[in-house]
C-alpha cells in the first residue's frame, strides 16, 4: 500500500474487523515494524527516529478514556510533556503553560484540579486528547475517538476535532468503525479489507452503496446529508429483514 497523508487534512481510516485499521496504528508508533517498504514522518525514515523523536512528533488517543488513576486532570495533561524532556521529573513553567493551553482547547480548563475518577467518559477522553495536545505532535492519531459515548458527548468531541484541525492546523488520522462520523469530519476516506486499500479519495468517492456493500458485506442505503452534503450511510434494515425470513 503506497500511501501520502497531506499536513493539515484529516485521513479517515475505514474498514470492517480484521480490515488492517489497527495495524495502521501500529505501525505509525512502531509498536510494529515494516517487512517490506518505509514509513517517512516529514521525510525522515521512522525507523531512524528515537522513541522519544517520536513521541515528539506522533500523539495517539486510545480508543478507550483513560482509567481512573488518583490522578488529577492536570497531572495527565502534563505526561504529555514528557518527551520533550525525558528523565525529568518536574514540570518547567513552559511546560505547564503548554498544558493550559492544551486543556482550555478541549474546554477541561475549569477540571484541571479534579481527580480523573470523578469525571465522566466524555471528560476523560477529553482529557486523553488534551494530554495528546500537550506533546504538541505534528500527526494526531485518534483511535475511535466517540467509541461508548453518547449521542451528546459524541457531538462534543466530533466539534472539537473540527476546530483543532481547522484552528491549529492538526494532521489528523481518525480511525472509525463510524462511517458517518469519519465522513462528516475527513478530506479524505481511506478504506480497507483483508490488509490492502480498497479505495483513497474523497468521502463521496468512497461511500459508494455497491463498494461498502461488497466490503461489509450487507445492504445499506447511502445519502447526502441535508445540513453538510456530506454522504451518509444506514443499514437497509427492511432488505435485511427480508433475507432473514424463512422461505
Amino acid at each position: 500500500m503506497s500511501l501520502e497523508v497531506v499536513p493539515g487534512e484529516v485521513l479517515g481510516v475505514i474498514g470492517p474487523n480484521s480490515a488492517g485499521k489497527t495495524t495502521v496504528i501500529r505501525l505509525l508508533t512502531r509498536v510494529l515494524e515494516p517487512v517490506a517498504g518505509e514509513i517517512l514522518l516529514e521525510g525522515a525514515s521512522l525507523g531512524s527516529l528515537t522513541r522519544w523523536q517520536l513521541a515528539q512528533r506522533v500523539a495517539v488517543v486510545p480508543q478507550d478514556a483513560p482509567p481512573a488513576f488518583p490522578f488529577s486532570v492536570e497531572q495527565l495533561v502534563l505526561m504529555g510533556r514528557y518527551p520533550h524532556a525525558p528523565g525529568r521529573f518536574f514540570e518547567r513553567p513552559e511546560d505547564l503553560a503548554v498544558a493550559r493551553e492544551a486543556m482550555a482547547a478541549t474546554g477541561i480548563l475549569e477540571l484541571a484540579p479534579y481527580a480523573l475518577e470523578s469525571l465522566s467518559g466524555g471528560e476523560r477522553q477529553r482529557a486523553a486528547l488534551a494530554r495528546a495536545l500537550a506533546q504538541e505532535p505534528r500527526l494526531l492519531i485518534l483511535d475511535e475517538p466517540t467509541a461508548h459515548l453518547d449521542l451528546r458527548y459524541q457531538a462534543e468531541v466530533a466539534g472539537l476535532l473540527r476546530r483543532l484541525n481547522r484552528e491549529r492546523g492538526v494532521t489528523i488520522l481518525l480511525v472509525s468503525h463510524d462511517l458517518n462520523l469519519a465522513a462528516e469530519l475527513s478530506d479524505r476516506l481511506l478504506l480497507l479489507a483483508e490488509g490492502r486499500c480498497v479505495r483513497l479519495g474523497a468521502p463521496e468517492e468512497v461511500l459508494e452503496t455497491s463498494l461498502i456493500e461488497a466490503v461489509y458485506g450487507c445492504r445499506v442505503g447511502i445519502e447526502s446529508n441535508p445540513k453538510t452534503g456530506r454522504p451518509r450511510v444506514h443499514m437497509d434494515w427492511a432488505g435485511a429483514a427480508a433475507e432473514g425470513r424463512p422461505e
